[in-house]
């Protein structure tokens, strides 16, 4: 007879999740970045473009004298460009690339709304939404205050091609 508990993955996913959590919007939706992950907020300030990169890489900002990237979130996620505005900002986030190496990187959002903390029973697994759909990027949904946000991993939100790059500026460095 199996005994299997299938509640388990999504109880110690959970567990692991649960924490304070940097929520941010882009449009109409919230997401979160562990804290962990943040290192600082800032104001959105001149990027200088670098050629032959996608177009949600905006370029290259200067933060106390280290230049990091800068990826444009809203066109990340398929969203229309929208002006900026006084509550536009860069989160400057620490990431993972896949060979282990950590860099900064700067993400564009629309506004930062709050530092918040969840618990496991806030949290659940990221609904499957069909097999051809990749929701690796996102690690649970949150109820927050009666709305749901979207919990992501920033190093895999930035994986594939932003990885490449990245790791081919770390080396050169």
């Amino acid at each position: 007879m199996n005994t299997t508990n299938l509640e388990t993955p999504a109880v110690d996913l959970s567990h692991a999740l649960a924490g304070k959590h940097l929520t941010f919007r882009l449009g109409n939706e919230s997401y979160g970045i562990a804290v962990l992950k943040i290192r600082e907020i800032i104001r959105l300030t001149a990027i200088t473009a670098v050629p032959k990169m996608p177009t949600y890489i905006k370029g290259v900002i200067n933060l106390r004298g280290k230049v990091i990237p800068v990826v444009d979130l809203r066109i990340k996620f398929g969203l229309p460009e929208a002006e900026s505005n006084e509550r536009t900002c860069i989160v400057v986030v620490q990431v993972e690339l896949a060979n282990h190496n950590k860099v900064l990187m700067g993400l564009i959002v629309d506004a930062v709304e709050e530092v918040v903390s969840m618990a496991a029973q806030d949290i659940e697994e990221t609904p499957s939404f069909g097999a051809s759909l990749d929701t690796a990027f996102i690690l649970g949904m949150a109820k927050v205050k009666g709305a749901v946000k979207s919990l992501l991993d920033i190093d895999k939100v930035v994986a594939f091609e932003t990885n490449a790059l990245l790791q081919a500026r770390a080396t050169a460095d």
